[in-house]
């Protein structure tokens, strides 16, 4: 279930074979103040959102409803959930209550353990922790028979999301610019509706052994052919870690700080701050620290690996067996 916002996949689902249901486009005004801390990113009053999609849960009775929005908490949760079997959420903030039997929250915090207390029922199964995470098989089938990296870097892959937020891929190839005699090959990707990709062509056209790459559905083999990452701290941060690519990250949200900051503390990722903070001469230096430190990315390397062994979608799908099999 989604609604037609900008930036939506509704027919990137659809074309993948999934029926979807597209929630009503809203011309009232919306309710931000109605206790949840990020109401605004619903696009709709919560009471109406909730009426809509209990609608739909309604006539299609699912064994499972899955929650994955921020906006939403245990009041929708709760209304919706009368209509399914049972209820799962996927979470990262914990800075909410939820009305679930299951909840998935796939980061590293050194507190997991405590950050959904008081939040769930006792009764609620958590699972918490990067070997949870949901990965496509093909990051699980590139990690075979591989071992952790050298350090040695000959490429280097460059990747702010889609819509590159924040314009951290011009950042980045400001920072290449300034890198003098710089030895390793880079690949950039871009979303295909990036906002700037005139400005990223054309500077990435002056630097040398630098490829720019629009629409790519090979990511998985890209990471695996890399040897340093360099982008947005965000979901592919799981990735990364299954097939020990060491990254230098920039969060471009505030809420992928929080998510990239005990990771950080733990050494398997490099965190360079938040968009605006990082300047070109800063991610320069930390570019060029890393290259000259091989052993110190072979250690994040194996550090990352670790954690993600990318079999996270597996277990999420046996935990849903198990709970809705205690209920038939």
């Amino acid at each position: 279930m989604c609604r037609e916002l900008p930036g939506n996949l509704c027919s990137f689902i659809s074309s993948r074979g999934f029926a979807v249901h597209v929630l009503p486009t809203v011309t009232l005004p919306r309710a931000n103040a109605d206790g949840s801390p990020h109401a605004q990113w619903l696009e709709a009053p919560r009471e109406l959102d909730a009426q809509q999609t209990a609608c739909i849960v309604q006539r299609e009775r699912p064994d499972w409803l899955v929650f994955d929005h921020y906006a939403l908490d245990a009041r929708t949760e709760a209304e919706s959930a009368r209509f399914a079997k049972r209820c799962m959420v996927i979470d990262d903030l914990a800075d909410r209550a939820h009305a679930c039997d299951l909840l998935l929250d796939q980061n590293f915090y050194y507190d997991a353990a405590t950050r959904y207390r008081g939040l769930v029922a006792p009764a609620c199964r958590q699972l918490l922790g990067p070997e949870f995470a949901l990965l496509r098989p093909e990051f699980a089938a590139h990690r075979l028979g591989r071992e952790s990296r050298m350090g040695h870097v000959s490429r280097a892959l460059v990747f702010f999301g889609a819509g590159d937020v924040g314009g951290g891929t011009s950042l980045t190839l400001e920072a290449l610019a300034r890198l003098a005699n710089r030895k390793f090959s880079v690949d950039v990707v871009i979303g295909v509706n990036c906002r700037n990709r005139d400005v990223i062509l054309n500077r990435a056209a002056q630097l040398p052994e630098v490829q720019c790459h629009e629409f790519v559905d090979n990511f998985a083999a890209m990471m695996a052919a890399s040897d340093l990452y360099i982008g947005a701290a965000g979901t592919t941060t799981w990735e990364r870690c299954c097939i020990g690519l060491p990254s230098l990250v920039i969060a471009v949200a505030k809420n992928q700080e929080v998510a990239i900051r005990d990771l950080a503390l733990a050494g398997t990722v490099r965190l360079l701050g938040t968009i605006g903070d990082v300047t070109a001469a800063t991610l320069t230096e930390a570019i060029r620290s890393a290259v000259q430190n091989p052993a110190a990315l072979a250690l994040e390397s194996r550090r990352a690996m670790a954690l993600v062994d990318g079999l996270g979608a597996s277990r999420c799908a046996a935990a849903l067996h198990e709970i809705i099999g205690e209920t038939t």
